[in-house]
């Protein structure tokens, strides 16, 4: 059983193989150790050199879903994130609704008054008499980073849209926070300028222990897209129609109906749609 081998991610970039990266993703979906024991081990027989991580991902994807098809929703998580693009609107809906479901009043594409301008904002979130406002950055492709520019930019819009809102006490708030999420990550600079100006920084596995997978994990509000029984022509009307989170069907479920879905097809779809969101 070969171990040590080279693997090329999306980037290109050539890396050691990591067991222990492969068993670590598949325990955070919720397996059984027994479960990730045979998938490691199918895997590793199948290990040669210069395999790509994307080969890797849907062995062990493959075998996931054939054993449990709720834990390969969860364990395509980072993957379903990407799939919500390309125009990054969906990503929007997708940070609102997260924030819904953590208690704030949200609302989306606003545009507001700065001191200087007026500023398109993506998603404004209200809780307890302050207000945050959120810009998210969506990237398609894995290897790009959030650099210094874009916390710099978020930063000075924040301040001129501050200054015009608490100077007017508008709708009883307080402008409070600045946001800015991605679905990456952000370069060491862009955390450090973050950090130093009080700028909110949210990235997939940043701050430590609460990034946006472990927020997501812990609420049980994963996308639409992470379905696999949904076809991705299914998964494009649901985003059209707004619905961008699989707990939003258990309530709307005569969405699926529009699509033609049979009665017996619907009910594996919302069983497998309870399990995760409720597990």
């Amino acid at each position: 059983m070969k171990t040590t081998v080279d693997v090329i991610k999306s980037s290109g970039e050539k890396v050691k193989f990591s067991l222990e990266k492969l068993k670590q993703s598949l325990l955070r979906s919720g397996a059984k150790r027994a479960t990730v024991d045979m998938i490691v081990n199918k895997v590793l027989d199948e290990l040669y050199d210069n395999i790509s991580t994307k080969e890797i991902y849907n062995r062990a994807f493959a075998l996931l879903k054939r054993e449990q098809s709720y834990l390969a929703s969860k364990y395509k998580l980072k993957r379903a994130i990407y799939e919500l693009g390309p125009t990054g609107f969906p990503f929007e809906r997708f940070i609102s609704a997260v924030l819904t479901y953590s208690g704030y009043k949200t609302e989306v594409d606003k545009v507001l008054q700065g001191t200087c301008i007026t500023h398109e904002i993506d998603v404004v979130a209200t809780k307890n008499d302050t207000t945050t406002i959120v810009e998210c950055k969506f990237h398609s492709e894995k290897s790009f980073k959030c650099n210094v520019k874009v916390p710099l930019y978020i930063h000075s819009r924040y301040n001129d849209i501050k200054s015009y809102w608490n100077s007017k006490a508008k709708e009883n708030t307080v402008l409070k926070e600045g946001w800015v999420v991605t679905n990456t990550r952000f370069t060491e600079d862009a955390l450090k300028y973050g950090k130093c100006v009080n700028l909110y920084l949210l990235s997939w596995d940043y701050p430590l222990d609460d990034g946006l997978k472990d927020r997501i994990d812990r609420l049980g509000l994963y996308p639409i897209t992470v379905s696999t029984l949904l076809t991705n022509r299914e998964k494009q009307f649901l985003l059209s129609r707004d619905i961008v989170l699989c707990r939003e069907l258990i309530g709307d479920a005569f969405y699926l109906d529009h699509l033609g879905i049979s009665e017996k097809r619907k009910e594996k779809i919302l069983n497998e749609i309870n399990m995760l969101c409720h597990h």
